[in-house]
């Protein structure tokens, strides 16, 4: 009995010596690790590098004070034509619409006169007499032939109205892309809202505020849209177009267009119809015959007067119009124009003012124009 309490004891002893050593242990290690740190806090506090062996990094002030900035004049109203934009990044930026009703500025509506040109504007002055006076009320925009400049001086109205252009071949796609190209820089101005497609060969045959009153107060566009059961009309139809577009569908009519600005917006946006075309519409069928006057039909036909306002004779037949020249052109023959006698609607109601422009009209005919257009046409 008596050992077992003396081995006990010693137990007892052996276990309190241990639990010193411990606690004396883990008391010179924390000792040895905050005289580390300490040590550690007072080198880097006074042993700083002198300033000379500091190399900073350079900090760049980007100012704002003498940098040009968009405003929204330069959104709304573009004032120089040429861009860097292709074709497709061009139509994106045209189509896009802004889905607030009201404008933030002071919006005047104009027309955009766009000349889709072969080259020279041989009929130019007869256009400067028509638009004198109305700076306010159009925008021109000229598509001539790549690297082709016109050759017009500063005060003219035409000077710095060309847009970047593309080649162009008659009866091909390309005309089409012309047209679109030529829309397209248009709907860029906001304040643009009815569009007209101009030849180098046409004219006007009223004043400018009778024609800008006529196209700014019509519910209808004016596009020619006509289904001629023959080999010239039907007979273009492929039926490789069905069923996207199919032959009740299918539509002839004139290049020289009129539009609003919501078609102009919906024709140059539109793609799924015109590589349609592309693919089919080929010799002998003439896309800018048939792709606008056949889309019209199939989306805006209550919208569209069916006819054109630019008038032209066929009469002579060939697959050209008849063009006239200086000694055609008498006061009787466009008073004729003005007032043919030609059935027409405007806004439902029946008129007898059915064209506002006419071609095709050889440089031979300005001189000639020039004497009648005070008198005659009224400008």
């Amino acid at each position: 009995m008596r050992h077992s309490q003396k081995s006990k004891g010693g137990e007892d002893e052996e276990n309190g010596l241990a639990k010193l050593l411990s606690s004396l242990f883990i008391f010179v290690f924390g000792f040895l690790i905050g005289l580390s740190v300490y040590s550690n806090f007072n080198f880097n506090q006074y042993h700083v590098p002198k300033p000379s062996s500091i190399v900073p990094k350079p900090i760049h002030f980007v100012s704002n004070c003498n940098r040009d900035t968009s405003t929204l004049e330069d959104f709304i109203k573009p004032e120089k034509l040429l861009h860097g934009m292709k074709d497709k990044e061009l139509f994106w930026r045209a189509s896009v619409v802004p889905k607030m009703d009201e404008f933030p500025f002071e919006r005047v509506p104009k027309v955009a006169f766009m000349f889709l040109t072969k080259g020279p504007l041989h009929l130019g002055p007869i256009w400067e007499k028509f638009f004198k006076g109305h700076e306010d009320l159009f925008s021109i925009y000229v598509h001539a032939p790549p690297g082709y400049r016109l050759n017009v001086s500063e005060d003219s109205v035409f000077y710095g109205r060309q847009i970047p252009s593309g080649e162009v071949s008659w009866g091909s796609i390309t005309l089409l892309d012309a047209e679109k190209r030529l829309l397209a820089n248009a709907l860029l101005d906001f304040q643009n809202e009815r569009f007209v497609l101009i030849s180098e060969s046409c004219i006007p045959v009223f004043n400018f505020q009778m024609v800008y009153n006529y196209l700014m107060n019509s519910g209808h566009s004016f596009v020619d849209s006509f289904d001629e059961n023959t080999p010239q009309g039907r007979g273009r139809y492929s039926r490789h177009m069905f069923p996207d577009i199919r032959l009740y569908q299918w539509r002839k009519g004139s290049q020289w267009f009129e539009a609003s600005r919501k078609l102009a917006v919906s024709v140059v946006g539109e793609t799924r119809y015109y590589e349609i075309f592309k693919k089919f519409c080929l010799p002998s069928c003439y896309p800018d015959e048939h792709y606008i006057p056949t889309y019209v039909n199939m989306f805006f036909g209550e919208v569209n007067a069916n006819r054109s306002v630019t008038w032209v004779d066929w009469s002579r037949g060939g697959p050209h119009p008849a063009t006239y020249g200086g000694s055609d052109i008498t006061a009787g023959f466009i008073r004729a124009i003005r007032d043919n006698g030609t059935f027409c609607m405007y806004n439902s109601n029946p008129t007898s003012v059915c064209f506002l422009f006419a071609r095709k009209f050889a440089p031979s005919a300005l001189q000639p124009l020039l004497n009648l257009s005070s008198t005659v046409m009224e400008f």
